[in-house]
């Protein structure tokens, strides 16, 4: 099927903190703390864009992995569709400054599930031929579309900004190879959150409370699982690393308690770092990889959820680091 050669995580420079936060809205800092888990994260200041981060994150794979640039035949920008610009191709952008002039660039829009999503479209036909390469990237500006100013969004005040790239490839050495890939969406959850322009910016903005979002999460979750395990002939037992988007931590140690694996097979970040959109994943896994957490035939599993609401499951096995 294929897999990623090499992949690298990038973050912005500025922080945004609980006292920031506080500041802005009134709601007192435990209040905070109890969404965040930490004091401060990795968030866009006023002059960072998000393409920029995706741009740092793709040349440190390129420089690691130094392929010509002109068998980058497909460049994937995975995202909300809010980019730094209306109207405007961040894939080209990032292609342009990397001098990729023969790929085809486009972007995908599946929220905080995009990048697993963009994953697969780079692998599906027509998929890279041999000596080819798809570049995908991961980025999105969370942290600016949250109204910092409205205590009524303090659930979403987790929300912090980096980027990730993936070099794909459909054959030779890989880091990752793409085992399986399962995703569904509940569209009865569409108008759950939804953005309105205020202020010159979109924010994002949630209906009234409705119950039932953390059932889903556990159901959809489980049964994607479920499928990709059948479709592999796994267990549970058999992952090594499960790694889920670091939006909830009760949420999180609620589905590995459901499924039956331990604490010590996941990551948790919630300490030093928010809910990083589509790149919450792939921080964890850089984080294993960088530690030497990793061993030669280690199963990886990838559990990524979207508003929408989106759910995957994507699962992938270690064949070690390149470059």
């Amino acid at each position: 099927m294929g897999g990623i050669v090499d992949f690298d995580v990038c973050f912005p420079a500025s922080r945004i903190s609980a006292e920031d936060m506080h500041a802005a809205s009134g709601v007192p800092v435990p209040d905070i703390l109890e969404v965040t888990h930490s004091k401060e994260f990795p968030a866009l200041g006023e002059h960072e864009l998000s393409w920029e981060l995706a741009l740092r994150a793709a040349s440190a794979v390129l420089r690691r992995t130094p392929v010509p640039r002109d068998a980058i035949r497909k460049v994937i920008y995975a995202g909300s569709g809010e980019w730094d610009i209306p109207f405007w191709s961040p894939a080209a952008k990032v292609a342009h400054e990397l001098g990729i002039d023969r790929a085809h660039c486009f972007e995908v829009t599946n929220f905080c599930n995009s990048g697993m999503v963009a994953l697969r479209v780079a692998l599906d036909g027509p998929a890279p031929g041999p000596g080819e390469y798809a570049l995908v990237l991961v980025a999105d500006r969370l942290s600016r579309m949250v109204d910092h100013t409205d205590p009524g969004s303090r659930a979403l005040f987790n929300f912090g900004d980096a980027a990730a790239a993936m070099l794909v490839a459909a054959d030779g050495p890989r880091a990752f190879e793409l085992l399986h890939s399962a995703m569904r969406t509940d569209p009865g959850w569409a108008d759950y959150y939804a953005g309105e322009w205020r202020q010159g910016r979109v924010r994002i903005r949630r209906q009234p409370h409705r119950p039932g979002l953390s059932e889903a999460y556990v159901a959809n979750f489980s049964a994607l699982l479920q499928q990709t395990l059948t479709a592999l002939g796994r267990t549970p037992d058999d992952i090594d690393h499960f790694l889920i988007n670091q939006g909830d931590r009760r949420m999180h140690e609620r589905l590995l308690d459901t499924i039956g694996i331990p604490a010590g097979r996941s990551v948790f970040n919630y300490d030093r770092l928010g809910h990083m959109g589509g790149a919450d994943t792939l921080i964890a896994l850089r984080e294993l990889a960088d530690e030497r957490r990793l061993r030669r035939g280690d199963l990886v599993v990838l559990a990524t959820s979207a508003m929408g609401f989106s759910w995957g499951i994507t699962a992938l096995e270690y064949r070690g680091i390149q470059g």
